[in-house]
Formats: structure tokens, C-alpha cells, sequence
């Protein structure tokens, strides 16, 4: 049976490129997302995802379409920021509205029908921005933090009616929105020397990776956060001024050769 998967944040480089795959292979996509995400083979839904109301009728759209929401992936979010105490409640409240509550708000609502087919499979995207801090983010790493902790306690609750909750959490991955904070060709050759496999992260290497989490064979992932980041997180930030020490050693710099 064709499954269908519901996108949020489709308009987006992720967000796409996480529905492009789904479409390439034979899904049912209906795209959530205040834009147009351009995907003629999708059925697209305009809706804030922060709202309930618009989120109820997104999904009860998509089942419309496609007789059933199979697969969430909730992949809307905003990378905005700022030092903690310039951080004004607005700010604070904007951010986690957009990056936890919009996938509480998804996931509440479709979880009815999983329960009811007794199948089912949610991936959130987080970050590993929880797990290694970057400055001047403190509300977007509580948010994909708390969104790891969702998925921990909804596998626990849910998991015995056959729905898996998987978060994939990228490092920084080559999008335009992401490519706007850079200083150019500079801080593109820092990211790459950043991880051991001296790669930079594609949106189509995320949605693989998030197609893989929603498929049935990905199961005994449930509860699981799998973070992508090409090594970034394994190294230790002293290592990466040793590439003499690695030389010696035999091995190659950090980055590549």
C-alpha cells in the first residue's frame, strides 16, 4: 500500500528536499508550509504551523487527498537568535513556538489515525546545536533539544501501537537560509575542516537519511535521536590544531588531505 507523508516546512531546503525524496520514492506527499514549495507531484497546504486550528485542517486536508497520513516529518523551524540576556519573551516564545510546539501541534493531530491503523512513522528535525552549543542561540538549542526528549517520550508511549518517533539531527547543512550567515568561501573551508570527513551537509543527504527513519525497516530506532553531522561532534576542539601531531602519526589533517 502507497503511504503518504506530510511535510512541514516543505518550501524549505530541507524541508524540500525531504519531500522530493519521498515523492522519488513512490510516497504520497502532501507539503505544509506558509509558502508554495513548488512540487507539482505534492499536494500543498498554505498553514501556520504554530496554530492549531491551521494544523487541524492541513491534516484533515492531506487525509482528504490521500485517505490517510502515514508519515509525519515535522521540519519547519527558525534558526533565529541571540545572546540570552537580549533575548526579549517574544523572541524566546517566537522560536520555540515554531520549532517544538508547531511539531507537538502536528504530531497531536495526527496521531489519532496512526493509533487507528496501528502504524505510523514521525521524524522531527533537530540539530546537534543541543548537543554541541554555538554562540548566541540559546532558545533554538533548547527547542531541538526538547524535541529529542519528545521523541524519547512518545516511543515510550506509543510505540505498542506501531509508531516509531526518530529525530534526525544534521550539523550544518548547505542551504540558502544557512548560507547567509557565512562570511563566504572562509567560513565554508572552517566548516569543512570542522568535521574528520571534511564534508559539508546536503539537504539531500538529511532527507536520506529522514526517509530511511520513516520507513518500516527503521523500527528499532524508535525513540532514537540520529545525528549527522560527518564526525563534527566526535572531535575534540584541541584536536583540530594538532594536524602536525597527525602527520606524525600518519594520519591525514583534519578535513581531508
Amino acid at each position: 500500500m502507497t503511504r503518504t507523508a506530510l511535510v512541514t516546512g516543505a518550501a524549505g531546503g530541507i524541508g524540500r528536499a525531504v519531500a522530493s525524496r519521498f515523492l522519488a520514492d513512490g510516497l504520497r506527499v502532501a507539503g505544509v508550509d506558509l509558502s508554495d514549495p513548488e512540487l507539482p507531484d505534492a499536494t500543498y497546504h498554505r498553514a501556520d504551523v504554530t496554530d492549531a486550528d491551521e494544523v487541524a485542517v492541513a491534516v484533515r486536508d492531506a487525509v482528504a487527498a490521500h485517505g490517510s497520513v502515514d508519515v509525519l516529518v515535522a521540519c519547519a523551524g527558525v534558526t533565529s537568535g541571540g545572546p540570552l540576556h537580549r533575548t526579549t519573551e517574544e523572541d524566546w516564545d517566537a522560536v520555540l513556538r515554531t520549532n517544538l510546539t508547531s511539531a507537538f501541534l502536528c504530531v497531536r493531530e495526527v496521531l489519532p489515525g496512526m493509533i487507528t491503523a496501528g502504524a505510523g512513522a514521525v521524524v522531527t528535525i533537530g540539530s546537534v546545536l543541543h548537543r554541541t552549543a554555538a554562540p548566541g542561540l540559546p532558545a533554538y538549542a533548547a527547542a531541538k533539544g526538547a524535541l529529542a526528549a519528545l521523541g524519547r517520550q512518545l516511543a515510550v508511549d506509543y510505540g505498542r501501537y506501531g509508531i516509531s518517533f526518530v529525530t534526525v539531527s544534521p550539523g550544518w547543512v548547505r542551504t540558502p537560509a544557512t548560507e547567509s550567515r557565512l562570511d563566504g568561501d572562509a567560513d565554508l573551508g572552517r566548516l569543512r575542516e570542522s568535521n574528520p570527513s571534511g564534508l559539508l551537509i546536503t539537504p539531500e543527504q538529511v532527507a536520506a537519511a529522514v526517509a530511511f527513519a520513516a520507513s518500516p525497516e527503521a523500527v528499532l530506532l524508535n525513540g532514537e535521536e540520529l545525528v549527522l553531522d560527518a564526525g563534527a561532534s566526535a572531535v575534540s576542539p584541541a584536536s583540530l590544531l594538532r594536524d602536525g601531531h597527525r602527520r606524525r602519526m600518519g594520519l591525514p589533517p583534519l578535513g581531508g588531505a
